[in-house]
């Protein structure tokens, strides 16, 4: 059987452009999991386990509403709630668990139907306050391979940005190759962009092993420096916007005007 799933190791960065410049690039590493295969992936895998503590793992309760619901099931829930099909292949972008530490500031299910053409996409995003949140986006046209998106915020991330934004999102991803690109916009003009690209790398249990080493700690490393730069940019003088009540819903459905 030949695996679905891939593993992508590159970089993220971000920069900040108003009030004052702030910028930061860490290397890192991430799965593309199709939901359909993670209990088979620890049969291949043997550093990486499914809601078991591994070196390397993936816990569904992460994802989704946090429930024990299967998270494919969760999400084929969702798409066919917003009038989506999702019977066809989900995949996840996500860091996993490492050493039974995770946390992933964007996630992205890549959702297809039974034609196996894409459906839609969903951009779900973490707080380190343990909150989340999910912009869901049908797909419109199926024939490029860069996929946009356009949304209003209506989740609270960092204390150092204002809810009045807008969010972009340009996505790509290939058999070799992954790119993300966020920017966030006020009335003004654009506040921060965020990248991340990575390239496609053997997902074997040896290739786990060297990221192990030469990414060591890699999910603790994300929220330290999450703590790190907010430091930084709060003896910057970055103003502190006080934080707002999560929203009701955990879905944003956003419609065929907010997507290209």
């Amino acid at each position: 059987m030949t695996l679905m799933s891939k593993l992508f190791v590159g970089s993220v960065s971000h920069h900040r452009l108003r009030p004052s410049r702030h910028r930061l690039r860490y290397r890192m590493f991430w799965l593309l999991l199709d939901l359909d295969e993670v209990d088979v992936l620890p049969q291949r895998l043997a550093l990486f386990s499914h809601n078991r503590f591994n070196a390397v793992s993936f816990h569904d309760v992460d994802h989704g509403d946090g429930s024990s619901v299967p998270l494919r099931a969760q999400i084929a829930q969702r798409l066919g709630d917003a009038g989506v099909d999702g019977a066809g292949r989900i995949g996840l972008l996500c860091m996993p668990r490492i050493f039974g530490y995770g946390f992933n500031p964007l996630s992205i299910y890549f959702c297809h139907d039974r034609q196996r053409r894409p459906s839609a996409i969903i951009y779900e995003v973490h707080n380190t306050f343990g909150e989340r949140h999910s912009y869901l986006f049908p797909v419109r046209v199926r024939n490029s391979p860069v996929l946009e998106h356009r949304c209003c915020k209506v989740f609270h991330v960092s204390p150092f940005l204002a809810m009045d934004l807008r969010y972009t999102f340009r996505v790509r991803v290939g058999e070799d190759q992954v790119s993300v690109a966020v920017k966030g916009w006020d009335r003004d003009g654009p506040v921060i962009a965020a990248a991340l690209v990575g390239r496609r790398a053997p997902l074997t249990p040896s290739m786990l092993a060297r990221l192990l080493v030469s990414h060591p700690l890699l999910t603790l490393k994300v929220i330290a420096a999450i703590h790190w730069h907010a430091l930084r940019m709060v003896l910057k003088g970055f103003s502190v916007h006080r934080k707002p009540p999560a929203p009701e819903a955990a879905f944003t459905l956003n419609s065929e005007h907010d997507s290209q």
